[in-house]
Parts: C-alpha cells; structure tokens; sequence
C-alpha cells in the first residue's frame, strides 16, 4: 500500500525533496506507513478549540479555491475516528467551494490557532449535505448566523507544522475580558488607596 503522505508527496514533490537535500526524512516516513488518518484525541481537542478554519477545494479543470470557514470555538464537530463536520453558514452567496465539491470531492482542510502559534493540515474529500436535521445538530447554540448546509469532511491523512513564522494573534473578545479584568483591579486598588488615605487623613 501506498503511504498516506503520497497524498501531497507527488513524484515531483520528492524530486525537489531528493535535489535539496530532505528526501531521506520522508523516506523514513513514508516506511512507517506515511501521516497518521485516524484524528486523534489530542487532534480532536485541537479542532473542537478551533475559531479559524481555511477550506481549500477545486473544480474539474484543477482551478483552485481557498474559502475561510469560522465560529466559535466547537463550531467543528468529531463525528468518528476519521469524520469531522460543520454546519456552512450563508455567505457572498457565490456558491465556488459548493461549485467545487460537486464536480471535484478532493478537499484539504487548514487549521489555525495564532494564539498557540499551531496549525494543522488535513487532506481527504468533502461533501455537500443539505439535510435540515444535520444542519440543526451542527449549528452552534446562540450562533447568530444562518446555516444552509453542512459540509462533511473525510480525513485521508493529517499533519501538523513547526509554529515557525506563525504571527501571534489573540482574539478581540479574549483580549476585551483579559481588558476588564484588569480595569476592575484597578478600581479595586484605587479604592482601597482612597481609603488609606481617607484613614491617614483622619489621624
């Protein structure tokens, strides 16, 4: 059998790996069998945490598309060892990553978390399921957007990258309630200054 990570190791790819110097490292991979498929619990709390999502697709003619897909955190659902889903929320209505996925399956999934500086890739085919039922059970509670459609992911073969060059970003709701916690200490200490001072004031 074919190693997993022949998935994007073209025979291209490892000949530009063999001219530079770094064939023998995935060889060794690829003797072990290649990436793992099954997503596992480490992986599987990775994604449930994830806000950031970018979907990558293409059409029949091989023309690419990268459609960022987002929600809070759970918004990816683990539905088996080797199945992720998520509700699709309405967007610029331009249907090219719904396009894609009718004409090609293959799909690869990109995960960030600027904060801890991870990402992860996955790799496998992706499907279209305009079931209401699923759609309901996928939508986060209190999300306040619509979901037309689930898209239900099949992982082939996943692998993480080294955080190098990764920009550390926080979110805008963390940074607002790191914010207030501190705005509120400060109330605090300034209150509690007044007060000695209240007290020498007094002696």
């Amino acid at each position: 059998m074919r190693p997993t990570s022949d998935i994007a190791f073209s025979d291209s790819v490892k000949a530009i790996q063999e001219a530079r110097g770094s064939r023998k490292i995935f060889a060794d991979l690829e003797a072990r069998g290649g990436w793992r498929s099954a997503i596992t619990p480490e992986v599987a709390a990775f994604l449930q945490s994830a806000r950031t999502v970018y979907l990558a697709t293409t059409n029949a003619a091989g023309q690419p598309y990268v459609q960022h897909r987002g929600g809070p955190p759970g918004f990816l659902k683990i539905a088996d060892a080797t199945t992720i889903a998520f509700a699709d929320f309405r967007g610029n209505r331009q249907y090219i990553t719904t396009g894609n996925l009718r004409e090609n399956p293959k799909a690869f999934l990109f995960v960030m978390d600027y904060e801890s500086q991870r990402r992860l890739k996955l790799w496998g085919q992706a499907r279209v399921v305009q079931d209401p039922a699923l759609i309901a059970q996928l939508k986060p509670a209190d999300y306040k957007a619509n979901a037309e459609q689930a898209i239900v992911f099949t992982v082939e073969a996943w692998d993480t990258n080294c955080p190098q060059h990764i920009p550390q970003l926080f979110a805008a709701e963390d940074v607002g309630r790191t914010i207030q916690k501190f705005q509120a200490r400060v109330r605090e200490l300034e209150a509690e200054v007044a007060e000695l001072k209240a007290r020498l004031a007094a002696e």
